[in-house]
Formats: C-alpha cells, structure tokens, sequence
C-alpha cells in the first residue's frame, strides 16, 4: 500500500526510500532524522548506502505500524531536504 510522501507499507512496516546527490548530503539527512527520533523518543530503522537513505519504520513493542510511526514519519517529510 502507498502512502503520500514516498512511504509505503510493507510486512508491517512503513517504508521511504531517498536518493541524494552524494554520500555527504545523504549522511547529512540521516542526523536530521536522527535528531527528530530523539526528540520523538521513537527510532528508526535506516540503511545509508553511498547516495541511498532507507527507512522503516514500526514500534517494536506492538510489531506493528503504530500513531508513533504516523507521528514521526509526518515529522520526517517535514525535514528541510536538499537532493540537489
């Protein structure tokens, strides 16, 4: 199933994936997200490889897609994100 921003559920899981220009604007992506998890107290899962940022996102607890997941993945597509 699609979601609006990019996300997608999958097995129980919401899931983006994002293409930067290089690594460093990609590695600079995942400390923003990074930052809101903290600030959410909810973390994802993320895979970097070179220009590639995958998420997932589930509340381990419920081993399920929760409201938290809802809650931060909106706080994610709010980010200020430069691909270019």
């Amino acid at each position: 199933m699609s979601t609006s921003k990019g996300w997608s559920e999958e097995q129980g899981r919401l899931r983006k994936e994002l293409n930067f220009k290089n690594f460093e604007m990609a590695v600079d992506y995942i400390n923003k997200v990074a930052q809101l998890a903290e600030q959410h107290n909810h973390h994802p899962k993320i895979i970097n490889t070179y220009n590639q940022v995958n998420l997932e996102l589930w509340t381990h607890d419920e081993n399920a897609i929760t409201e938290l997941d809802w809650k931060l993945a909106k706080a994610i597509d709010e980010l200020d994100v430069n691909f270019e």
